[in-house]
This record gives structure tokens, sequence and C-alpha cells, in this order.
């Protein structure tokens, strides 16, 4: 120490102290010519000691104006040892990293000019203190002071310079280093990374591509700041490293495919569109490699289908269709079960494109690995029923709509009263046809999807029986579902499926049913969809030949237990069926109970239907009166049944006065006439001997085609008993619980003469003959 003073004289010592900057710089020039001398000289271990004086007495001192002068004689020292300055290069360039962290903004600032001055003098030297460097550098970038960011952003693009000629560098040290601090926020500080990375990347003979998915996450964490200039500068970085994936032959996917699925969920919309775009460039580019994580790739899509922003849209479901074109299998990574999961977990998004995709999704999968899906069906059956219930806006709207045209026409013109069944158009109003395509009336995307994948579901046996029975019982458990959906329900299954065994099933389950007002609910539904829907079209005309055919007789049989459950829709049933002899027994068999608003409601229905195109064979039938004198007979028992100031009786009398006044035979009275009403045949001109229906032979007394009417007349009085005990059990609750009754209860359990009275004043006026009360 004693001997670097001697070489250093004091003056300069003293202005290398000094508070002003030209004192001391030129005091620094005079410690360049010492160090150079000692250099010449060969003379290193004064060299070292000049250095070590320039450390203790004035980089470490309490002084400022002192670590001042220190820092630019070192720098000096630098100069002076030239290219001999690499054996001394740790001993200068420590305290001058040390001095980056003073509290003092001008001993930094002046640190900066003294690293840029020894960094121009040794260049590629110094890369073994890079991270040092870049540590400081990183924080100075955010230096409190605008004169340290300035001269640390100097000394940076100095430092940038060397790094990108140099082959001393290591990328694989630099990386962690990067990756440590991509996540923070500090604008000024994420400017700096990105410049780096920029930089680096633009060297050749540096693979940040293969190191991408290190920071990728952080670039992508930068897109959502609030400088527009670093979002911009983010962005274009990760532009260039798309393009730069997309001319690369080895990539590794699926690291960066986890950091874009996870950014693809971004409250920032800008960040979401980049993800979902690079999410999509990597389903083109390396599909294959990620099969195993199609199920983490589609979670990210599926919610992007319905973003708010149009573009994000656009690329998502183009992503979406690309990755559903990859055929994988399961023996290449490709887990059913996880897809299926997060199509089911999408079905409940409050968004109806997603869930309309996430049905396509499980439809797909059902037709490439159908075992894997039926496997996993307990999983995934209750959604799928839930999804019945889709509480999409537009698809209530558009019912409504559908609704509204297809009863308000057929009221228009033909009675103003009317309320015709779902998906009637009236055959004779001008320009609209009969049975117009069923998917045109109620075209909802995603209940239609969802009856779609049941019923591929449902192609096997045992699933098709279990698709009918959970069916059944979410209708039972969502009464709404029921009225709401239920038509559309069954008549897209009987599209789907075949409709005779859809009618046969839900029957089957239905005269077992233990909730009496549910079953008569779903019957009534069920009658109205076979009376109106054109999908049913050959189940009507098997029925109508139930009494000659044995396909037929079996349907009817087989419909016959659960239709017991609504009397109006037997006689329905029976008038389809053409067995009107036992339509006529099952009018005559009604007792008081039966004949309440609800059935007088549901008769006016079927007196509207009489008079559409499905029952035209019914009123052509009508002008041969003796070969179907039992038609007659039980449509007369029907018109007994209305109130005469209805529409619906003035409408069957209407018809009823337009038959044939044809005589008829005194044997054809008195047998209809007779007790037994199983026991008429009829005699035609040809002579043979048919039945009351024209279409067969009679089998017997009390059967028809091997049809036990009079015990199926049984079967309904005893289902229909049990429905008057439920009603009467029900009445005595609501009478026990409040003492108001609605209308309908009151029509229910009234007495007669209290029904009379109730009629004669809602229903009955004026008769035709005299203008009397009824």
């Amino acid at each position: 120490m004693t001997d670097a003073f001697s070489m250093i004289p004091a003056s300069v010592l003293r202005n290398l102290s000094d508070k002003l900057y030209e004192k001391r710089k030129n005091a620094a020039l005079e410690v360049e010519g010492i160090v150079k001398q000692l250099a010449v000289a060969g003379d290193h271990d004064r060299i070292t000691a000049v250095i070590n004086l320039l450390i203790t007495e004035f980089t470490v001192s309490q002084q400022a104006n002192h670590r001042k002068g220190g820092l630019i004689g070192l720098a000096a020292a630098t100069v002076g040892l030239t290219s001999e300055a690499a054996q001394h290069l740790e001993q200068i360039v420590l305290p001058v990293l040390n001095s980056f962290s003073d509290q003092d903004s001008r001993v930094r600032y002046y640190a900066c000019e003294a690293l840029y001055n020894i960094a121009k003098v040794v260049r590629e030297d110094f890369i073994i203190f890079f991270n040092q460097i870049f540590d400081a550098l990183c924080k100075l970038s955010a230096d409190s002071d605008a004169n340290v960011q300035s001269a640390a952003h100097l000394l940076d693009r100095l430092v940038k310079d060397i790094v990108t000629v140099s082959d001393q560098f290591s990328i694989e040290e630099f990386i962690p280093l990067l990756r440590e601090r991509m996540n923070v926020l500090n604008p000024y500080v994420r400017q700096f990374l990105v410049g780096w990375i920029t930089v680096l990347d633009s060297v050749p003979e540096f693979d940040m591509l293969g190191f991408l998915p290190d920071f990728l996450d952080g670039l992508f964490n930068m897109l959502s700041d609030s400088s527009h200039e670093i979002r911009q500068q983010a962005d274009s970085a990760l532009s260039e490293f798309l393009q730069e994936i997309k001319n690369s032959p080895s990539v590794d996917y699926v690291r960066m495919a986890k950091i874009l699925v996870q950014r693809a969920a971004s409250q920032d919309e800008f960040t979401r569109l980049t993800a979902i775009t690079w999410i999509n460039e990597f389903v083109k580019l390396g599909g294959d490699q990620l099969v195993p994580y199609d199920a983490d790739i589609l979670g990210a899509i599926l919610p992007c289908i319905s973003d708010e922003e149009e573009k994000i849209r656009v690329v998502a479901r183009e992503t979406n269709e690309e990755l559903r074109s990859i055929k994988a299998d399961p023996a290449e990574g490709f887990e059913v079960g996880a897809i299926l999961t997060i199509a089911r977990r999408q079905l409940s998004s409050e968004w109806e494109a997603t869930r309309i995709e996430a049905l396509h999704w499980i439809s797909t999968l059902l037709e490439r690995h159908r075992m894997e899906v039926l496997s996993s069906l307990v999983d995934i059956f209750d959604t799928l029923l839930k999804a019945l219930s889709d509480p999409s806006d537009e698809m209530k709207g558009f019912v409504s709509r559908k609704l509204v045209c297809s009863c308000g026409v057929f009221s228009k013109c033909f009675f103003k009263t009317a309320c015709f069944p779902l998906g009637w158009v009236n055959p004779f109003y001008a320009g609209v046809s009969y049975g117009y395509p069923f998917e045109k009336a109620l075209a909802e995307k995603v209940v239609l999807l969802v009856l779609e994948v049941h019923a591929c579901i449902a192609e096997d046996p045992p699933h098709f029986r279990q698709l009918v029975v959970f069916l059944v019982h979410n209708f039972r458990m969502d009464i709404s579902l029921l009225v709401k959906r239920g038509a559309l329900i069954i008549r897209r299954l009987c599209v789907l499926l075949d409709p005779e065994r859809v009618y046969r099933e839900l029957s089957t389950i239905l005269e077992g049913e233990s909730d009496l007002d549910f079953a008569s609910i779903l019957v009534q539904t069920l009658n109205l969809i076979l009376l109106t829907s054109s999908e049913l079209s050959e189940v009507r005309d098997l029925l109508k030949n139930s009494l000659v055919s044995p396909a037929g007789k079996d349907l009817f049989v087989s419909l016959y237990a659960s239709w017991c459950h609504s009397p109006m829709a037997i006689i329905s049933l029976c008038l389809l069926a053409q067995t009107y002899q036992h339509a006529n027994a099952v009018i005559q068999s009604l007792v008081e109970e039966d004949i309440n608003v609800k059935f007088l409601v549901q008769l006016d229905k079927l007196i509207r239907l009489l008079e559409t195109p499905i029952f035209a064979y019914l009123r052509l039938q009508l002008l041969e009166p003796g070969r179907y004198i039992w038609l007659l007979k039980a449509l007369y028992g029907l018109l007994m049944l209305l109130p005469q100031q209805s529409a619906a009786f003035k409408i069957l009398r209407t018809r009823l006065k337009t038959v044939p006044s044809y005589s008829f035979n005194g044997e054809q009275v008195r047998r209809t006439s007779s007790g037994n009403p199983y026991q008429i045949i009829h005699h035609v001109p040809s002579g043979s001997q048919i039945s009351e229906n024209g279409d067969g032979i009679q089998d017997g007394a009390n059967s028809h085609n091997g049809i036990n009417f009079a015990s199926m007349l049984q079967q309904f009085e005893q289902m229909q008993r049990q429905h008057h005990m439920h009603t009467k059990v029900q009445a005595l609750s609501r009478n026990n619980s409040t003492t108001s009754l609605s209308v309908e209860l009151l029509c229910d359990i009234l007495s007669t003469n209290e029904l009379d009275k109730h009629l004669n004043e809602n229903f009955l006026g004026d008769s035709d003959s005299g203008g009397a009360k009824t």
C-alpha cells in the first residue's frame, strides 16, 4: 500500500476525490499514464497495488466523491492496461458492480460509465462476468434516476454488441437468469428483458427457440401490460418466434402447449387471441405430438368459441375443427375419457355455442370410440339428460314464435277459439302445406344435438331402455321440461330412432307408473304427438290395421295399457285404430268423475283433430253409415258429452249433419242396441260377413283379431277408478290446507247437480230448436 502511495502523487489522489468532475477526470488521466508505464515495464505487482489503493481508499469510502473518483480511476487503470487488462479484470470489475447498488444516484451513474469504458477495452474478456452484469443492468433499467437509466441503457447496448459476436457466451447459463425475471411487473425491466430476447434470437448461433418454453409464459404475461409499447414489443417477439416454429423441423410443442392452454383463459382479450392463435398453429403443425394433450387443448378451445371477441371465436372454431379432424387412437395416447370429461364439463357452460361444440365432440367420440364412451356412460348420461333442459334464450324465443305461428294460423283460418297441437298448419291455408319438416319447426341446436347423441348411444338395446327410463324420470322430476320440450324431445327421438320402438318402450314404462297425474299428462302428450306428428305417420298407418294386422294388433295392445291413464287418449286411440265398437263402449263407460273441465278441453282438441287430414279416412267412412254404424254412435256419444254452446259441439254437429241419411235395417238397429256391443255382425250387399269396421272377419263374440275388448274395457275402468280415488285424496288434502280451491279442482269434485249448474252457467246456451235453455 505504501508503495502505491509513492507511485501516485498526493495531488493526484487529492484531485481524484474532488467534488468537481473535471479535476477527477484529470486525475484519472494521471492514473492511466502511471498504470500504462507499469504495464510497459511488466510490473504487475505494482499495478495490483495501485488498483487496491483505488478500491480501499476510494470505491469503498464513506465519501461519495471518493467513490466517484475510485470508479473513474479503475476505468482509467483498465484503459492504461489495454490488452493486459484481463489479468486484473476480476480485481477491477467486482468493485464497479458493487457500486451499482450505491445509495447515491451519481455514484451509480459513474459506475455505469466506468463499466462502459472497461467493457470497451476488454470486450469479450468480461463475458465471464456476464451474469453479474446482466443482473445489475436489470436492476438499473428500473432505476429511479433518469440519468442512471440512460447510462444503463448505453451500457446495455454495448454489452449486447459484445455478446452477439462472442463465442464465449453461454446461452444455457443465461436462460435460468432470464427465466427468473420474466414475471417481473416493472415496465422498464420488461422492456429490458424483451430487448435481450429479441437480440439473442436474431443471432443464428443462439438457439433461443429451443429454450422458448422457459420464457414463453413471461412473454405472454407481458401482452396484458398497461404500456402499449411493451405489449407491442412482446407481440413482435412472439410473432417472430411463431414464424420460426413454422419453419423449424424440431419443436417442443408439448411444453409450450401447456402454457398456451393456461393463457387461453386469460382475462385479457389480446392475450387470449394470441394464445388461441398459437394453439391453432400448434394443432396444424404438431397435432400428432399433442395427441396426449388433446383434452387440455380442447378445454381451452371450447370456452373461446363463445368469446365476446369475434376474432377469438373465429380462430377457436377453426382450431376446434382442426383438432376434431385428427383421428387419433388410444394406442397413440389419445385419452377418450379425458376428452369426454372436458365435453361433459362444457355442457354446463352458460354459452350455447360452447355447449353445441361439446355435444359435437361427444357425438364424434361415439362414432370413433364407441366402446370407450359407453364404458363411461354412467358419468355422462345424467349430464346429457340435464342438457335437454337447456336454458337457451334463443330456444325459448324460437319455440314461442313457432307455437304462435302453428296455433295462430290455424285459429284465424278455422276457429277463433282453437288451441291446436304443435306442428300442425292449416292445410287449406294458402301457401302452407301440412306436415312441414320438424327440423324447421324446432331447430334448437343444443337440444337437437343432445338427442342425436342419446340416439347414438341408444343403438344398443340396453342403452335404449336406459335412455327412455332416464327420460321419463327427468320428465317426472321436471314437469316444466315435459310441458315446454316434451313434444320436441319425443318427436326428435322418433326421427332418430324407430318411432314404434320408442312408443312401445314409453308405454311399457308408463303402464306401471305410480304417479298418476304425471302418467296422465305424459300420455296426453304422447297421444297428441301420435295424432299430429308427421314423424309418426307409419305408426298411425300400422294402428289403422289393428283389426286385420298382427303387427297393428300388437302395437294397439301395447299402447292401450298406458293410454288408460287418459279417457280421451283411449278414445283417440280407438278412433285411430278403427275399433269404433270399443270406442263407443269406452264412451258409454264414462262416469260423472270423468267428465270434468280437463276432459272437456281434451275433447275439444279431439273434435278439432277430427277435421284434420289425419282423420280424413274417418270422415270418408261416414259416407257409409250402414257399414260404420258404431262410428256414428261413438261420434254422437261424444256430441252428447259436449256443451251445446261450445265451438267443438257446433263443429261435430255440423259434420254429422253431412252424413247421408241412409236407412238402417232392423237387425242392425237391434244388434247395436243389445247389451253386448261386441256381438255385432254387419251384412253388406256382397253377402259376406265382416266386422263393423269393414276390415276383416270377426273372430268371436268378445274379440276381434285376437283382441279381447271386454277385458280391455275392464282394464280401462279399473285404471279410471284409481284416478278417481287419487283425485279425491288430493282434493281432501287441499281442503285441509286451504279454503280456496281452484276452478279446475271444483269441477273435479262437485256433485252432479253442482256440475250441471256450473256447465249451464259457463258452457250452455240457447238450443237450436226454440232458443230455450237446455
